[in-house]
């Protein structure tokens, strides 16, 4: 048996979760999941501007600070830290913890091949427009292929203390290890697909041990102190889910099912670079407190292709607030809206969208949220959309003057015009597995 143990769910989770995993009992492997789609233009965009940046910033000191108990406990690292510069993020770990031997896994980042790939006459349409690549590609930004568990698994053979990834699957990070140490091929789906579901649990950190839960969540114990999900893993593809004892948060058959349905869509047909997983075999078991046995699971052959994830410029953005005050603070955030939208359409803007909110009322529940009663104040949200930015930028400049020329009790708006963002969208498309080469390079 072996313990996983994720200890980041997102760029940008608790800091001292993977600390905690660490110091407060025992685990073999320690992944961390740090990127999601819109996280690899933005580090695209910082490599750009500085060759040594594209890469999760919070990672290298992370290890510095747990290098000791890694060596102590001879505890192995996974992260997809690297983003779009895995080498770099190499040698900022060796930095901060002299004496670890550093793997790093390439190949996913196909930026640079983009054109290639269209004069070999590949299509490259978006999976869900079917739009071909053709009609963004002046505007793309970063381009990478979802790798799986096997190259994360041959880099932890060359003895590595941290294995460092770009754009792997969420998934790949808890299984790599089973593979590398159970021995599975990459031909035994029932187990790879008991890999998956076990990474698919704990990618999301807390989320499997009673975060964001919505099962009797104001029970849960101590959640300033939750633990971090630990996935005991058996050869046969069988594990449990457990946590710490020492940490708060709850493991259930509610927490686990929860998570399981996170991002899911055909359940019957989770599909990753390295198998299929049939969600609806799986079976749950509670075994004794905070220990949830899973078993059962069913897998499908891995598809002949690889998705890649594709990220690209898409217009400007920007959104202000201001909060009303009571009495009748509702019917002032709807006249300061129709004030603005008076405003910007006197001036002549156009934009692909003007969208509102008022939170308090509608933000979350929209329509359905139906009226209520006068509340004590309610802040208004509105955010346009659009290709022309001088169009946006105009719109930031009239939302502040309300203030003075609008409904009574305006407040919160200390920090004046709001700024205008750039939108970066995202494009997936399918490429033939044959065409992503990956590479290990142990880095001391």
């Amino acid at each position: 048996m072996i313990r996983i143990a994720n200890g980041q769910g997102f760029w940008g989770d608790w800091l001292e979760a993977p600390v905690r995993l660490v110091e407060q009992g025992p685990i073999d492997y320690l992944a961390l999941d740090y990127l999601a789609e819109v996280t690899m233009s933005i580090l695209q965009k910082q490599k750009l501007a500085d060759p040594v940046l594209g890469y999760a910033r919070d990672f290298p000191p992370l290890i510095g600070r747990i290098a000791g108990k890694l060596r102590e406990r001879n505890i192995k690292v996974i992260a997809n830290a690297g983003g779009v510069n895995p080498g770099a993020c190499a040698r900022a770990v060796l930095k901060a913890a002299p004496g670890l031997r550093v793997a790093v896994v390439t190949g996913d980042d196909v930026y640079p091949r983009l054109d290639s790939f269209a004069a070999s006459g590949y299509q490259m349409r978006d999976m869900d427009s079917g739009e071909p690549l053709a009609s963004i590609r002046s505007r793309i930004l970063s381009a990478n292929a979802y790798i799986g568990a096997f190259p994360l698994a041959e880099a932890l053979a060359t003895g590595a203390n941290v294995v460092i990834a770009g754009r792997s699957t969420d998934t790949a990070l808890a299984l790599a290890p089973m593979v590398h140490r159970f021995g599975w091929k990459w031909d035994e789906w029932d187990k790879l697909a008991a890999g998956t579901i076990a990474g698919h649990i704990i990618e999301c950190g807390a989320q499997a041990t009673g975060g964001n839960c919505q099962v009797d969540w104001q029970s849960i114990p101590d959640m300033s102190e939750i633990g971090y999900p630990i996935v005991e893993a058996e050869p046969d593809g069988s594990f449990v889910v457990t946590r710490h004892s020492s940490s708060g948060g709850r493991v259930n058959r509610d927490t686990v099912k929860e998570q399981l349905l996170y991002e899911l869509g055909d359940p019957k047909n989770y599909i990753t670079p390295d198998c299929v997983a049939d969600f609806t075999s799986v079976h749950l078991e509670d075994m004794a407190a905070d220990r949830v046995r899973v078993s059962g699971i069913r897998g499908a052959p891995r598809p002949p292709t690889l998705k890649l994830s594709i990220a690209y410029e898409y217009g400007w953005k920007a959104t202000g607030t201001l909060v009303y005050t009571r009495p009748q603070a509702i019917e002032k955030a709807r006249a300061a809206d129709r004030i603005v939208r008076a405003r910007l359409g006197r001036l002549g803007l156009k934009f692909e969208r003007i969208h509102t909110e008022i939170l308090g009322l509608n933000a979350c529940h929209g329509p359905a949220a139906g009226e209520t009663a006068d509340p004590p104040e309610v802040q208004l949200r509105i955010g346009v959309r659009g290709q022309d930015r001088k169009a946006v930028d105009r719109f930031t400049r009239e939302l502040i003057p309300l203030v003075l020329s609008g409904p009574p009790g305006a407040t919160g708006f200390g920090e004046g015009k709001p700024p205008v963002r750039e939108i970066v969208a995202y494009w997936s498309a399918l490429i033939p597995r044959d065409e992503i080469q990956t590479r290990v390079e142990v880095i001391e």
